[in-house]
């Protein structure tokens, strides 16, 4: 399995912007699906954004139009920009990624970084 260290989290206030990294310790990341994931205290984890190894991306309803996934595969590094920040996006934010052969059942998950919106 790969190794994913997520860094970019921190506490910020309603309406602003952070941008979470994510970057893989594997030669194959070209061909990984990638994706981020939060959980909020009390609520189970739930998808984000995806991107896929042919730039496919679908994101969660509730983050369409403020959140951006992408990747630098020359870099190994999977990006979340998340503006427009609500006190509803605070949560620990976790990223995957798996190979398609594989399948999500086979994912590897980073330690998780935290993301709070407060005033």
């Amino acid at each position: 399995q790969v190794q994913l260290v997520e860094s970019g989290g921190g506490l910020v206030q309603p309406g602003g912007s952070l941008r979470l990294s994510c970057v893989a310790s594997t030669n194959m990341f070209s061909r990984y699906v990638m994706g981020w994931y939060r959980q909020a205290p009390g609520k189970q984890r739930e998808l984000v954004a995806i991107i896929n190894d042919g730039f496919y991306i679908n994101y969660a309803d509730s983050v369409k139009g403020r959140f951006t996934i992408s990747r630098d595969n020359a870099k190994n590094t999977t990006y979340l920009q998340m503006n427009r920040l609500e006190p509803e996006d605070t949560a620990v934010y976790y990223c995957t990624g798996y190979l398609p052969l594989s399948g999500p059942a086979r994912s590897s998950w980073g330690p998780g970084t935290q993301v709070t919106v407060s005033s």
